[in-house]
């Protein structure tokens, strides 16, 4: 994933360049980026940049190159308004125009004329910056695999780390899978001066969890001035831009909220064969606002190079994507032939409604080897619900999908602007779990895409028939959903009985294409067999391995949905082959023993 990377470092200026170069080609896994460094020895400060081709990365303030900015992601803020980050109180970066930077960013800002330099990343931590430190010695970057590339030391699992990820599928808090390896805390600031490493938050969810709440009929006429301000910056670029539809209500409140200006192609996701409802509905909702739609579809060659597809997902995510997450890194490469920037409504349910899917795994006991522990309490239990989302669940448990789309496409979404998030927070309780916002705005912006049902059958111009298409909607996605990857294990057995009932279903419109269980079973059984044999996984401490042998065929013959096990025991395999091995380790060493 594009990003940036750099050391902070009082050792020889030849040894920190070298480092900072062979961090820098770490992160470069495309023939469409771009990448460059900046130097400055005599602060001690050594960085470099990865990009799309396409998207901006170094930026230079002042005269000559006195201030220089790095950054990754997008900083939705005027070019005159950035280059007054570094002009604060005796040439601090001004807290207040921090605070106005709005996306998902972070960036280095080397300062020469007053001896400094910041690291600062976005508020939510979304935006990675993987830390390690040495002495007095600061290394950082967008991927974790530029810090195990120069600092063998931490090649090695962390237990917390690992605890984490047998426990939710992610890593929480600002730990990582690494030993010695921790993230940025989101809102964060720290400066580099004289070889000293001042820590400070510009923001913390606190500040928004203090604003007053919204009385009832106030809500749509704030919710409606926040969305028609938020909506045109992520609009940019129309000629670079891919709208990734779905039939649900996030993407269609951004679609109703459009611009008129310019006509991004539209395109929605879709598997081998078929159509689902997300698709037949997406392109409804495309030619009613005058665009063009595609279908970005999984093909043959996702199941034959599947292993490919894997292992590139785990590289290039860190490990924080895995078995089940293969078809996202596919999919966005397709994406990128049709516009290389994504605009998503993802993360309005989460913002917004109070949807969440961050739970425990719960993975079979039999699997994890003795002395391995899991966790017993989810971080978020005691959270607000819009900071456990916004600040917690999305920038640890879905990153890593984003992360494979971001190696390959500039990625936005309004569901994480600042004003938006900030609102909230002031809806009143009584709203929480409500859309009745969302589709007031949609009623008013654009009539017509009122009369185009969800794939949950809502409907915002209030026909008498919505009730009887939600109650549809939900009884059929609900036994899609068990008769596919949420299938019980008490159901296993009837197997034959539930093919026939996912096929019924199938005859109105199929809600998922992603249907990994029933893959792992046919098209994937034999690279299962395969993978589950290795000795890399039978000889793992982290697994018992009378499981380990049972595991592949028992899935396969439909004695159990293990497809959660299947998973966890597949990713972190590839994480120790691909992110810790001893190919790698010794690439590294040649690093150190050159520099």
């Amino acid at each position: 994933m594009p990003g940036i990377a750099g050391l902070i470092s009082r050792r020889p200026p030849a040894e920190c360049e070298r480092i900072v170069n062979a961090m820098i080609l770490a992160m470069v896994h495309e023939p469409f980026y771009r990448r460059g460094t900046h130097f400055a020895p005599e602060l001690g400060v050594y960085g470099g940049w990865v990009t799309l081709s396409e998207a901006p990365a170094e930026v230079h303030f002042g005269m000559g190159e006195d201030r220089v900015l790095l950054r990754s992601g997008e900083m939705f803020l005027e070019e005159s308004e950035l280059e007054k980050i570094g002009t604060g109180d005796d040439g601090d970066p001004s807290q207040e125009l921090l605070r106005e930077l709005n996306g998902l960013f972070s960036g280095l800002l080397v300062d020469h004329r007053r001896s400094q330099a910041f690291l600062f990343n976005d508020r939510y931590g979304f935006d990675r910056l993987y830390l390690a430190q040495t002495g007095d010695d600061y290394y950082f970057a967008s991927e974790a695999k530029a810090l195990l590339r120069v600092l063998p030391e931490t090649r090695g699992f962390a237990e917390d780390g690992v605890a984490d990820f047998l426990s939710f599928g992610c890593t929480a808090e600002n730990r990582t899978l690494f030993r010695g390896i921790h993230l940025l805390p989101g809102g964060s600031i720290w400066t580099f001066r004289n070889g000293q490493c001042q820590r400070q938050r510009y923001f913390t969810p606190t500040e928004w969890e203090s604003q007053p709440t919204l009385d009832e009929r106030e809500l749509q006429t704030e919710f409606d001035r926040t969305f028609e301000s938020a909506l045109p910056k992520y609009f940019a670029n129309p000629k670079d831009l891919g709208v990734s539809l779905t039939a649900g209500l996030d993407s269609r409140l951004v679609m109703a909220g459009r611009p008129h200006a310019g006509s991004p192609i539209c395109y929605t996701y879709e598997g081998g064969r078929g159509e689902t409802r997300d698709a037949r509905l997406a392109r409804n909702i495309a030619h009613a606002a005058g665009y063009d739609h595609r279908l970005v579809r999984l093909g043959a060659d996702f199941f034959a190079d599947f292993s490919e597809h894997f292992e590139r997902t785990v590289l290039l995510t860190d490990g924080t994507f895995g078995a089940t997450g293969a078809h996202e890194l596919y999919l966005s490469r397709a994406a990128r032939s049709l516009a290389p920037i994504r605009l998503t409504g993802v993360f309005g349910g989460e913002i917004l409604r109070g949807v969440s899917t961050f739970n425990f795994l719960r993975l079979d006991r039999r699997l994890l080897s003795h002395g391995i522990a899991a966790r017993k309490e989810l971080p978020t239990a005691n959270d607000h619900p819009v900071t456990a989302a916004a600040f917690k669940e999305i920038p640890w448990s879905i990153f890593g999908s984003l992360a494979a789309c971001r190696s390959q496409l500039r990625f936005r979404t309004p569901y994480l602007d600042n004003d938006v998030v900030a609102l909230a927070y002031r809806i009143p309780a009584t709203q929480s779990a409500s859309s009745e916002a969302m589709l007031g705005m949609i009623r008013r912006k654009d009539p017509t895409l009122a009369t185009i049902p969800t794939d949950m059958g809502l409907l915002a111009n209030r026909s008498p028939l919505t009730s009887a298409q939600r109650l549809f909607a939900r009884a059929t996605f609900k036994l899609e959903y068990w008769c596919n990857d949420g299938m019980p294990h008490r159901l296993s057995p009837f197997e034959s009985i539930m093919d026939r009932v996912s096929a019924g279903v199938a005859l109105f419109g199929r809600h998922k294409y992603l249907r990994y269980r029933r893959w792992f079973r046919r098209e994937l059984a034999d690279y299962l067999r395969d993978a589950l044999n290795s000795a890399s996984i039978r000889e793992s401490g982290f697994w018992e391995k009378k499981f380990i042998d049972q595991l592949a065929e028992a899935h396969i013959a439909g004695r159990g949905n293990f497809i959660q096990e299947i998973s966890a025991v597949l990713t972190l395999d590839a994480v120790q082959r691909l992110l810790l091995g001893a190919s790698n380790f010794v690439e590294a060493e040649t690093v150190r023993t050159a520099v």
